[in-house]
C-alpha cells in the first residue's frame, strides 16, 4: 500500500476502538489480577475509560503531537493511557521499567515528554529524581496510589482521579476530543518505541498507524488469530512485540488482554487464564524446561520412569502428528496414552493447556528445547523481526516449522539478501524515521524502502526458509580468513541448562575463547544433588567440579562446530567462568538482554588478555550497581580454562 492510498477499514488505534466496541462491546477486552482476582473489562467499560482518561488529559493540557512517557508493568490502565494519549493527537512513549533513572532520563529528554504515565511509587520516584535534567516534565500520573500520600502534588495526578476530571467535564471536552480522534489517519504516528541500543544511544522508532495497522492485519490472518484469542500480557512494554501483541493484534483481532498480577505470580496466572496465543523469548521457555528436568531429577522412580518412557515416545512421533503426517496406529495410541499420563498434566503445569499458536524470537532456541515444546503438542513457532519492522519480517507456516530457520517473508514483506550477506527487507510495516536522527534513518532505510537489518542471512534452496547466521557487525574473520560468527558459537553454548549466557571472542585472531556465565538455578540445583556447598554465585561459578561440567559442554559444542567446514574455525580454545551475571544495570546487557559486545570488551579487557596470554588465574575486581542504584565491587580470583578442540577441515572464507 502506497502512502496515498486509503485503508479498507479504520484508519487508526482508537477507529479500531469503536470498531470493537460496536461488533464484541460485552465480550472481555481485558483482564487484571490484583489482589489474587481477576478484574474483568468489556470492550464497551474499556472504551469508556479511555474515553474518560483521554478528555482527563484534555483537562491538563495536553496538546497534539505531544510524547507522552508511559512507565510501568503490564496493567490495563497504561495500555489505555497509550490509546488516550492518540485520541488526544499525542504519542505515547512506553519505557523500560526496570531501566535505571539515567536511561530514563535520555529517552524523556530526547523526546521531549511533558506528561509521564507511571504505574506506581517507583517509578514516581524514579522522575522525581531525575526532573532537573528533564526540566520540561510538566505532569505526572500514577495509576497505583499506595505510597503517594505525602508527595508534592502540584505537577501530580492520581490517575483515578485524572480520569474523574474527564468524566466530569466530558461536556467541555467530548467536541475537542471527537474533533482531534476524527484528524488521526494511516500517516498518523502511532507510537515511538525506542531500540534496545547495543551499539550506542537507543534511537526513537517512529511507527504509524499504517505500520502498525497492516502488520497487525497480516500476521492475524496468517495465523488465523479470532476475537476469542486470550493473550498473557507480561512483557516489557516498552517492546515492540508486546506494542503489536496487545495493543495491535488485539485491536484488530478484539481478542482479550490479560495482565498477570505481578512477575512473581506470572506463572500462576499464566496457569489460570490457560492462553491460546502465546509469546515468549527462548529465555523463558529453556527456564520453564530446566524447573521441569529439575523437578523430574527429584521425582520418585517410578514417576521419572513414566517421564523418560513417554517423552521418548513424543519426541519421536509428537512432531510428526503436531505436522499432520502419517503415523502409525501403535505409535498414535502410545502418544494418546502419554497425553493422559504425562503431555496433559505437563502442558496444564506449565500453562500451555489451550495454546493453538506459540512463538518464540529474538534469540535462536536450542533444537532440542524447541523439539521438546512441539513433541508435547504445542504449536510452537519461530518468527524473525524488530522495532523498525513492526516486528514482523518472517514466520513458519503451519506445517513447515523447523528450529534452524526462521521461516519465509511474513504476508505483504519483501525480503532480500545483499551481496554481503546481509537481510533487506520493505513492508507495510517498515518504520517512518528515526526521531530527531535523519542521518541514521537515511543509513538504515534507503529511498525505495528498503531496510538494512544488520543481520546476516540466506535463503535455503528448495524451501525458501530463511536462516540467520549472525549480526553483520559481528560477523568477521580469524587471523587465518576463516569465517568468525560468534552468535552461532554463542547460541550452541546456551543450549545447555547449566549454561545462562555465552559471549564469544575471536575476531582478527588465531583462536576463539569465551565468557560463561553459569544459570544459577541450573547449576545450584545440580550442586545441591551431587552435595557441592556453596554460599554465593561467586564462590559456585569457581567450584573445580563446575568448572569440569562447562568444560565438557564446550568440548560437545566445539565437536558440532567441528562438523561445519565453514565456521570450524570458531571453535573454543579457552574459557572462563564468570564470577557474575552480566547485567543491564551495569551496562552490559541490553533492557531486551542482548549482549553490549564493546562494553563486554572494554570492562573485561583484562580478563580477554589473560585468556589469549595463556594465564591459568587472574585477580580481578570488576564495579557493579546494586538493586537500591548503589555502586559496589566484587573481587575475585577466575581460573582460566583450555578446551578439547576437534579435528575439522576448516574452510577459509571467501
Amino acid at each position: 500500500m502506497t502512502v496515498s492510498e486509503a485503508p479498507s477499514g479504520p484508519a487508526s488505534i482508537p477507529a479500531l476502538l469503536a470498531r470493537n466496541v460496536a461488533n464484541h462491546g460485552d465480550k472481555p477486552a481485558y483482564r487484571e489480577k490484583e489482589f489474587g482476582i481477576w478484574q474483568t473489562w468489556t470492550w464497551a467499560q474499556a472504551a469508556d475509560e479511555i474515553n474518560a482518561m483521554a478528555m482527563g488529559f484534555l483537562a491538563l493540557g495536553l496538546a497534539p503531537g505531544d510524547h507522552v512517557a508511559i512507565i510501568g508493568r503490564n496493567r490495563p490502565q497504561l495500555y489505555w493511557s497509550m490509546v488516550a494519549a492518540q485520541m488526544c493527537g499525542a504519542i505515547p512513549v512506553p519505557l523500560y521499567q526496570d531501566a535505571v533513572s539515567e536511561e530514563m532520563a535520555y529517552v524523556l529528554d530526547h523526546c521531549g515528554s511533558r506528561f509521564v504515565v507511571c504505574g506506581d511509587q517507583e517509578q514516581v520516584d524514579k522522575i522525581l529524581e531525575i526532573e532537573g535534567k528533564v526540566p520540561h516534565i510538566e505532569q505526572v500520573i500514577y495509576v497505583d496510589k499506595r505510597g503517594m500520600r505525602k508527595y508534592d502534588h502540584s505537577r501530580m495526578n492520581a490517575m483515578a482521579d485524572v480520569v474523574a476530571e474527564g468524566r466530569a467535564g466530558h461536556h467541555r471536552f467530548e467536541a475537542e476530543l471527537a474533533k482531534r480522534t476524527a484528524a488521526l489517519d494511516y500517516n498518523s504516528t502511532c507510537v515511538m518505541l525506542y531500540t534496545s541500543g547495543t551499539t550506542g544511544k537507543p534511537k526513537g522508532v517512529v511507527l504509524s498507524n499504517r505500520n502498525i495497522i497492516e502488520t497487525s492485519k497480516n500476521s492475524s490472518e496468517f495465523d488465523h488469530l479470532r476475537p476469542g484469542e486470550e493473550v498473557l500480557a507480561y512483557l516489557p512494554m516498552a517492546w515492540v512485540g508486546d506494542f503489536i501483541f496487545s495493543i495491535g493484534q488485539a485491536m484488530w483481532t478484539g481478542f482479550c488482554v490479560n495482565c498477570p498480577e505481578s512477575p512473581t505470580t506470572m506463572m500462576t496466572d499464566l496457569r489460570e487464564i490457560g492462553p491460546t496465543y502465546y509469546f515468549a523469548p527462548p529465555r523463558v521457555f529453556e527456564g520453564q524446561l530446566t524447573n521441569v528436568m529439575i523437578r523430574m531429577e527429584d521425582a520418585g522412580r517410578f514417576k521419572k520412569w513414566l517421564f523418560d518412557k513417554y517423552m521418548a515416545v513424543a519426541r519421536r512421533v509428537g512432531p510428526d502428528i503436531l505436522d499432520g503426517k502419517p503415523v502409525s496406529g501403535a505409535d498414535r495410541f502410545s502418544y494418546w496414552l502419554g497425553n493422559i499420563l504425562v503431555y496433559g498434566p505437563l502442558k496444564n503445569t506449565l500453562g500451555f493447556s489451550r495454546v493453538r499458536v506459540g512463538y518464540t524470537a529474538g534469540e535462536a532456541i536450542g533444537p532440542e528445547i524447541f523439539s521438546f515444546y512441539r513433541s508435547l503438542g504445542i504449536n510452537l513457532k519461530q518468527l524473525y523481526g524488530q522495532t523498525e519492522a513492526s516486528v514482523f519480517i518472517t514466520q513458519q507456516p503451519d506445517g513447515q516449522v523447523r528450529a534452524d530457520t526462521v521461516g519465509v517473508p511474513s504476508p505483504g514483506v519483501e525480503v532480500k539478501i545483499a551481496d554481503n550477506g546481509e537481510v533487506f527487507y520493505r513492508s507495510p510495516g517498515t518504520f517512518e524515521s528515526y526521531y530527531k536522527n535523519p542521518e541514521s534513518t537515511a543509513s538504515t532505510k534507503d529511498a525505495e524502502g528498503w531496510v538494512a537489518t544488520g543481520d546476516a542471512g540466506f535463503f535455503e534452496e528448495g524451501t525458501g526458509h530463511l536462516r540467520i547466521i549472525d549480526r553483520a557487525k559481528d560477523v568477521g574473520k580469524m587471523a587465518d580468513g576463516s569465517l568468525f560468527a560468534p552468535k552461532y558459537v554463542e547460541n550452541k553454548l546456551k543450549f545447555y541448562p547449566a549454561i545462562l549466557e555465552a559471549v564469544v571472542f575471536g575476531a582478527s585472531r588465531d583462536f576463539c575463547t569465551a565468557f560463561i556465565n553459569i544459570d544459577l538455578t541450573a547449576v545450584g540445583n545440580w550442586a545441591e544433588r551431587n552435595n557441592i556447598a556453596y554460599s554465593s554465585y561467586q564462590e559456585l561459578s569457581q567450584h573445580p567440579r563446575v568448572l569440569e561440567m562447562i568444560r565438557g559442554h564446550v568440548a560437545e559444542v566445539n565437536q558440532s562446530v567441528a562438523a561445519d567446514p565453514m565456521l570450524a574455525g570458531c571453535q573454543i580454545h579457552r574459557f572462563l567462568i564468570l564470577h557474575k551475571e552480566l547485567d543491564a544495570d551495569d551496562g552490559e546487557m541490553t533492557r531486551t538482554r542482548k549482549v553490549r559486545r564493546k562494553v563486554i570488551e572494554e570492562k573485561f579487557a583484562d580478563l580477554i588478555a589473560a585468556l589469549y596470554g595463556g594465564k591459568s588465574e587472574i585477580y580481578t575486581e570488576t564495579e557493579v550497581t546494586y538493586e537500591d542504584g548503589r555502586k559496589g565491587a566484587i573481587k575475585a580470583t577466575l581460573t582460566l580454562a583450555d578446551a578439547a578442540v576437534a579435528p575439522a577441515q576448516r574452510m577459509a572464507a571467501e
